[in-house]
């Protein structure tokens, strides 16, 4: 059973909503049919009613109750009045229809009528069913008169009735369903262009929005929410380019050299020592894609948590100051944040304006005798941020080196680096259209910059 309401329940919305309409209307249209046909069987019964009391007066006009006997006085038009009458007078039965023999039902049911003595009508269930009202005289002979009329005419007009309002029932709520079909149809028209427009953004990560402007409420709404949906899909893509770039630029250097050093160690018998030395390589680079892989996955994963990656603007002295709040400075070292103004914005967001600074604040941290100093400035159309510190510089044939990705200029200085925060900053903010730079004439310590267009 529940199978097969679920078949017959439309699967679109524009079918389910049709049927909600079609059974409402139904129901509407079913209680305003009753009540009609109700009021249309009373009101059929009150006019039999009121024919039925004229004759009855009328009829009343030709007897005569003021002699010792009540008699009925002969009229030019008797077989007129007589039809469907009983006069009583007395108790007594004056006139009868001849159509309507004694102790017949009709007969009996006119007595019974007459020896209430009051104005009633009654009807009698034969075929075709009779309506029957009584009428008492005024006087001291008990008269009274009791006239009946055949409600099968009435009956056939409010049977016909009756099915004319069921047809037009049907065909209305034919038209309601149709009409309600064509609207819906043309009311999620936009719904389905938006629908189609969304799935068709999205595949290519476009730039079109559909915004809120000469939309509907609902559509504005509906409209917001799929821009916001499509802002998360484009960051995803553009996470996903960035992560098959950085993966196939940074593992490039180490596979390189794997497939270097076999070629390397086919070509002719090696000894012992040039075979161990070989797998030291390989170990080596091994492990250096492994770091690479982890980093990367990490950032990425990182990121695609971050909701707040999608492109916005940021306010950078609190975003430097929480970072600095945050890193592990050790005691001797002193940190200071110089800014030209108290607001200064870019057009970056929060989350990857922090992945940009970071590598820059760590390694000043990490290599910083006493101070490291953050100084923020607007220029006319960037904003630019210069991490420095006091400690011993990079060194001069390193400095070429300093942006690829895996090179470090001090591989046994003690931390677990691979080599890739710099690359890393540099190319978030290339992603931004900004950049991270080396000054190498710091006289002191070093010097990077970051330069991201203003907000």
């Amino acid at each position: 059973m529940k199978r097969l309401a679920q078949r017959l329940v439309p699967r679109t919305l524009r079918g389910r909503l049709s049927l909600v309409a079609l059974t409402t209307a139904a129901l509407i249209m079913t209680l305003l049919t009753f009540v009609f046909n109700l009021a249309i069987t009373r009101h059929l019964q009150h006019q039999v009613d009121a024919e039925l009391r004229n004759r009855a007066e009328a009829v009343a006009t030709t007897i005569d109750t003021s002699g010792p006997r009540a008699r009925v006085l002969e009229t030019a038009n008797d077989h007129l009045l007589d039809t469907n009458v009983w006069i009583y007078a007395d108790g007594r039965l004056l006139e009868r229809p001849p159509s309507a023999p004694l102790h017949s039902p009709l007969s009996d049911a006119a007595d019974n009528l007459a020896d209430q003595r009051r104005r009633t009508c009654t009807t009698d269930a034969g075929q075709p069913p009779m309506r029957q009202c009584a009428l008492p005289l005024p006087g001291n002979h008990a008269a009274g008169v009791v006239t009946a009329m055949s409600l099968g005419p009435y009956r056939s007009s409010a049977d016909t009735l009756l099915v004319a309002s069921l047809a037009l029932d049907a065909a209305m709520l034919a038209c309601t369903y149709v009409l309600t079909r064509l609207s819906l149809g043309r009311a999620l028209r936009p719904m389905q262009s938006m629908t189609d427009k969304a799935a068709q953004w999205s595949a290519v990560g476009s730039e079109a929005r559909f915004g809120a402007e000469h939309q509907p409420v609902e559509l504005a709404r509906l409209g917001g929410s799929l821009d916001v949906l499509l802002d998360r899909i484009r960051t995803v893509l553009r996470h996903e380019r960035q992560l098959t770039g950085e993966l196939s630029h940074e593992l490039r250097t180490p596979l390189t050299r794997m497939v270097v050093e076999l070629d390397w160690w086919q070509m002719r018998p090696r000894s012992v020592r040039e075979t161990l030395e070989t797998h030291r390589v390989l170990t080596e680079a091994a492990q250096s894609m492994r770091t690479i892989c982890d980093t990367l996955l990490d950032d990425a994963r990182d990121r695609a948590l971050d909701h707040s990656a999608v492109p916005g603007t940021t306010d950078v002295v609190p975003t430097l100051e929480r970072l600095l709040l945050r890193s592990s400075t050790p005691d001797r070292i002193k940190t200071t944040l110089e800014t030209g103004a108290p607001v200064v914005q870019a057009a970056t967001a929060p989350a990857l304006l922090e992945r940009i600074l970071s590598p820059l604040l760590a390694n000043a941290v990490r290599y910083a005798r006493t101070t490291v100093t953050v100084a923020v400035r607007r220029t006319a159309d960037a904003v630019r941020i210069d991490v420095t510190d006091d400690g011993p510089g990079v060194p001069e044939a390193f400095v070429g080196d300093l942006f690829v990705p895996g090179r470090r200029a001090e591989p046994g200085d003690g931390h677990d680096g691979a080599g890739l925060g710099l690359p890393l900053a540099r190319r978030l903010a290339l992603s931004v259209g900004g950049d991270v730079t080396f000054d190498p004439g710091n006289a002191s310590g070093a010097r990077f910059t970051v330069s991201l267009p203003a907000g």
